[in-house]
């Protein structure tokens, strides 16, 4: 799939725009909390052919400005069924970290997603892994080559899990997932850099006790 990043909002939170190079059919990954890429995408030239939005969690900064993209786009939404109770809370997030100017309206949610579903865009297939621990149904959109995935794994870093509704165990569990994916894939995070999953397990300080359990650390 081909991706474009757009680094928006008070959060700097990367959003994509990814497209099926065969059909032009494209989709937005994660909505910022601004109008920011609502601007962006108006502005490109030429217009997207937008299918579907897609959001990895609930977290006003992956999903504030979801109701402001669904004015502009009308079209499928899609979201990890766990992380439904997060979504409905984004009315009061803002209010958890001290910034009610930030609450939101929720949108509308037209598909939700488990463990192993796949959306079609065009003729690309995209496969969701569920990622839970940074939120309770965070999740992953992923091809042969390249992987989404909001706020599970960071170029040198991993996801908070001392947010509401946060959960670290599983955040362990889900990292150990994520990095049974092919080494060689392209990881798109929600913040930063791209990185590769093979790189992160090499080197991401956050991920020793993975380099334990696989007998990568030599005394």
């Amino acid at each position: 799939m081909d991706i474009r990043c757009f680094t928006v909002g008070l959060f700097q939170v990367n959003t994509y725009l990814i497209t099926d190079p065969a059909t032009g059919a494209a989709a937005i990954v994660d909505t910022g909390e601004s109008e920011q890429l609502v601007e962006q995408l108006a502005a490109l030239d030429p217009c997207p052919d937008i299918r579907a939005i897609l959001l990895t969690h609930g977290h006003i900064d992956h999903a504030g400005a979801l109701a402001l993209l669904q004015a502009r786009y009308d079209v499928p939404t899609y979201l990890p069924r766990a992380e439904l109770p997060l979504f409905q809370a984004l009315p009061q997030q803002g209010d958890w970290f001290g910034m009610p100017e930030l609450n939101r309206p929720c949108g509308r949610i037209d598909h939700l997603l488990d463990d192993g579903d796949r959306v079609q865009l065009g003729e690309l297939e995209l496969r969701f892994l569920a990622t839970p621990g940074h939120t309770p149904g965070q999740g992953c959109y992923y091809d042969d080559s390249d992987i989404i995935v909001g706020d599970t794994l960071f170029a040198g870093s991993v996801g908070r899990t001392d947010f509401p509704m946060s959960n670290p165990d599983l955040a362990r569990h889900s990292l150990r997932r994520l990095l049974d994916l092919p080494g060689q894939l392209r990881v798109h995070s929600g913040h930063g850099p791209v990185t590769t999953l093979a790189a992160e397990l090499r080197s991401n300080p956050f991920l020793g006790f993975l380099r334990i359990e696989r007998g990568m650390v030599r005394s």
